[in-house]
């Protein structure tokens, strides 16, 4: 009885620490994680200021109103809240690299080779293509948005946004096209991982045009411009989805897998 006992004590043993060594190390990168972000907060409150950031982010509205509008503040705490906001989610924007660098180190260990050239490319490309889906929609499609929105406004009306609600707008597009821009990463982990043939990609391209479509309805403001603009990206980026997946199989295989792999030759 004593030695069953003490087999289990063991046993256990044997499965805590490791656990217990994981927790820890857990523990310490997410502390890492969480004081880069801080550092850039704490640099981003100095200069350029919570409430530069909030000008920036209200630039392309703000350039469509007329001259001398200004956005307004429902609520006493709003112009204080607000930039805050901005200036946390920029800091965790510019952080990200840090951040996704601390949770690659803390679960590339436990990785094979060829799994290691399979996670960390694509880690670094899913951040790129969502930064470039929020600079896209930035830079290009709220001026045109706005612009056509407010070429509608009549004029006995004028516009006046609340500050809480063109964050919560800009907040929800630049997820949508954020998202949208991770359409190769779908197409390329669907790929290589063989859930999906190549061949059952390129088939299904013109019912994903389609999808594209009502996601980009449902997802933006009912107006055009911004559906054409998040819809047709989306069916390019699906293009060059496929087209990545066949070069990524054949650099990412595991030494038993055959040379090509199934979904490659397809």
């Amino acid at each position: 009885m004593a030695d069953s006992s003490s087999k289990n004590t063991d046993e256990l043993n044997g499965t805590e620490q490791p656990f217990v060594q994981h927790l820890k190390e857990l523990r310490d990168r997410l502390v890492k994680a969480t004081i880069a972000v801080a550092l850039v907060c704490i640099v981003l409150s100095l200069y350029p200021g919570p409430a530069l950031l909030y000008d920036f982010l209200a630039a392309p509205l703000v350039a469509q109103l007329p001259e001398g509008t200004r956005l307004i503040a429902t609520s006493v705490i709003s112009p204080f809240l607000v930039p805050l906001k901005i200036m946390l989610m920029t800091a965790f924007l510019i952080a990200l690299p840090v951040v996704l660098y601390q949770g690659w180190a803390f679960v590339a260990p436990g990785l094979y080779t060829h799994e290691k050239k399979l996670v960390l490319p694509l880690v670094f490309s899913s951040t790129l293509l969502f930064f470039v889906g929020v600079a896209f929609c930035y830079f290009f499609v709220f001026g045109q948005v706005f612009k056509f929105i407010q070429s509608f406004a009549p004029k006995s009306i004028t516009a006046a946004p609340d500050i809480e609600a063109y964050l919560s707008f800009v907040m929800s597009m630049f997820v949508a096209f954020g998202l949208a821009f991770e359409v190769p990463i779908v197409v390329i982990v669907l790929a290589r991982l063989k859930v999906v043939s190549i061949e059952k990609l390129k088939a299904f391209r013109s019912y994903f045009i389609v999808l594209a479509f009502i996601i980009a309805a449902i997802v933006t403001p009912p107006d055009v411009v911004s559906q054409l603009a998040l819809a047709v990206p989306m069916c390019i980026l699906y293009e060059i989805g496929i087209w990545a997946a066949q070069i990524f199989i054949r650099h990412t295989q595991a030494p038993d897998e055959p040379k090509g792999g199934d979904s490659a030759s397809s």
